[in-house]
């Protein structure tokens, strides 16, 4: 029990998260709080995501950025939701629209 308020105070004002991949969708991330784990997401949203894959823990703070997310808005999330889920970055424009690309829309120069 000790141990445990001693981490509460070390980690006063950030955020032992977990971080777990979809094996549905590339790039599609979900952040979770550490201790609580992924048994009370919504059964709607693992029907989209699939059964996450554990990928890594970190301390989330506000004055230490993510690369693709909002890390206050992630930690809100986890806070009040239970999770924050990522999602893939939109598709690189140019390599989407070059000629080959398999989902290049159709059109009239197509």
């Amino acid at each position: 029990h000790q141990a445990l308020t001693g981490v509460a105070l070390m980690l006063k004002g950030k955020l032992f998260c977990s971080i777990y991949k979809s094996r549905r969708k590339a790039g599609m991330y979900l952040y979770v709080d550490r201790q609580k784990g992924t048994g009370d997401l919504p059964e709607v949203l693992l029907n989209q995501f699939g059964k996450p894959v554990h990928v890594s823990d970190m301390i989330l703070s506000p004055d230490r950025p993510l690369a693709r997310a909002e890390v206050a808005k992630v930690m809100d999330d986890i806070r009040i939701k239970g999770f924050y889920l990522q999602m893939p970055p939109p598709p690189d424009e140019d390599m989407f629209m070059a000629d080959g690309h398999p989902d290049k829309p159709a059109g009239p120069d197509a």
